[in-house]
């Protein structure tokens, strides 16, 4: 969720004490593996978010949008255009025909989903479609899209953050219609692992009081008043979710950051092309004090974390921000 504000620090207006005992601000420094890791996996598909757990990944983060027959399906986009070989969009389809669909079809190492390229660039095209064999330890639905009930399912101890999405920004109803099947999908569970987030923040005001014990990552207008006057996001925001940078400009410095654990709250950083996405990158994230870094790149975090010997959620190490 973009931040469009002028100042990139949070007002000191915000100076209550923040959430008594958040477990995330515990639960640190983790590897979220985003979407999977679209750089290294078709994302959001169960091929992708296996293989990131399987490399050390702390956490998944995925995004859910509706199919016609109201089954949540974990897809970023409104459309199956750009990374399947169907057309349409998921909430005018079923979940049939869209768990048909080959999520993996344009998947370009590196790149994530780019349509138009020659067949040879596409090394996993084929595999849901049964065109040739999946991986050793892997199935050909593996590169469906899967259903989030399905994701949970095959995660019941990995930490999953789930960010609802809609038929585009404006269609406030499909995002409302989203959180309330959310809801209604993580009320069943009684699990205390997962966060929920969106960019838009009636969506996130609407799950909240249908599910007020699963902990929150504030919307858009949320951050943006969060960091321009100092208010308060809603209650039960146990993290917040903040690009590295926004029109060029850094927001997940250590100041932000420090200001945000004096408030009670886990800091996590995504990218989605706000700033170059590298090791370096990675290394000035762990060093500014972030929570978890969302990474499209999960085995290049992984290995950079298990270098320097990072503190982890169960495995201990050294912590470059402990006071």
């Amino acid at each position: 969720m973009a931040v469009a504000v002028a100042g990139l620090v949070p007002s000191a207006s915000a100076s209550a004490s923040g959430e008594s005992g958040n477990p995330w601000l515990a639960r640190r420094v983790m590897n979220m593996a985003h979407a999977g890791g679209e750089s290294e996996a078709p994302a959001d598909t169960l091929y992708a978010f296996k293989r990131a757990v399987g490399l050390g990944a702390d956490m998944v983060e995925l995004d859910v949008q509706s199919t016609s027959d109201d089954r949540l399906v974990v897809m970023h986009n409104p459309s199956v255009d750009q990374t399947t070989n169907g057309t349409g969009l998921v909430r005018d389809m079923t979940f049939r025909q869209v768990h048909a669909l080959d999520a993996a079809y344009n998947f370009v190492p590196g790149r994530s989903a780019v349509p138009g390229l020659p067949p040879s660039s596409y090394p996993l095209r084929g595999i849901r479609t049964h065109q040739q064999a999946p991986p050793s330890g892997y199935r050909a639905s593996d590169f469906a899209i899967p259903s989030l009930n399905k994701v949970l399912a095959t995660f019941r101890h990995v930490p999953v953050n789930i960010e609802i999405k809609g038929t585009s920004d404006t269609d406030t109803a499909s995002f409302l219609h989203n959180a309330e099947l959310l809801a209604t999908t993580l009320n069943r569970l009684h699990r205390s692992d997962i966060i929920v987030t969106s960019f838009n923040d009636a969506a996130i005001t609407r799950f909240h009081e249908l599910a007020p014990g699963i902990g929150l990552a504030p919307g858009q207008q949320a951050l943006l008043n969060y960091f321009s006057s100092g208010t308060r996001p809603i209650e039960g925001t146990v993290a917040l979710q903040i690009p590295v940078n926004y029109n060029g400009m850094p927001v997940a410095t250590k100041e932000f950051i420090a200001k945000a654990h004096a408030d009670g709250y886990a800091v996590h950083v995504w990218f989605s092309g706000t700033a170059p996405e590298n090791q370096d990158a990675y290394n000035t994230l762990i060093n500014a004090c972030a929570d978890g870094i969302m990474a499209a790149w999960p085995q290049v975090l992984e290995n950079l974390l298990d270098q320097r010997g990072i503190t982890r959620p169960g495995r201990p190490g050294t912590d470059p921000c402990q006071n």
